[in-house]
């Protein structure tokens, strides 16, 4: 998968689309992705030891991947993802976009 935890994306389709935000968590098996205030579900939950009051608490699902695309640091646009490798033989992610080639760190 091209996009990783803590990168910047924004939304391409659905109720959230365009909106830009963080990735809080990446489920690779299953292509998804949970991106910090989309795709808000209501859980009703029972009272218990972590939560005493109980009641509707709201929290984020999980969206598929192709809904979503990387935001350059660097241009500030919404990029493909490319690979390079750089000269101590690493594997890095690169802006696609001609005028930028910014290599995107992956920030874990």
């Amino acid at each position: 998968m091209r996009i990783v935890k803590n990168d910047t994306v924004k939304v391409l389709s659905g109720k959230y689309k365009g909106k830009t935000s963080k990735v809080l968590k990446i489920f690779s098996d299953t292509n998804r992705v949970i991106v910090e205030g989309v795709n808000i579900i209501k859980r009703h939950t029972r009272p218990s030891q972590k939560n005493q009051q109980g009641g509707i608490v709201e929290k984020e699902a999980p969206i598929h991947v192709s809904k979503v695309i990387l935001v350059c640091n660097k241009c500030n646009r919404t990029t493909r993802v490319g690979y390079k490798f750089i000269e101590d033989g690493s594997k890095v992610r690169v802006c696609k976009h001609p005028d930028c080639g910014e290599i995107i760190p992956v920030n874990i």
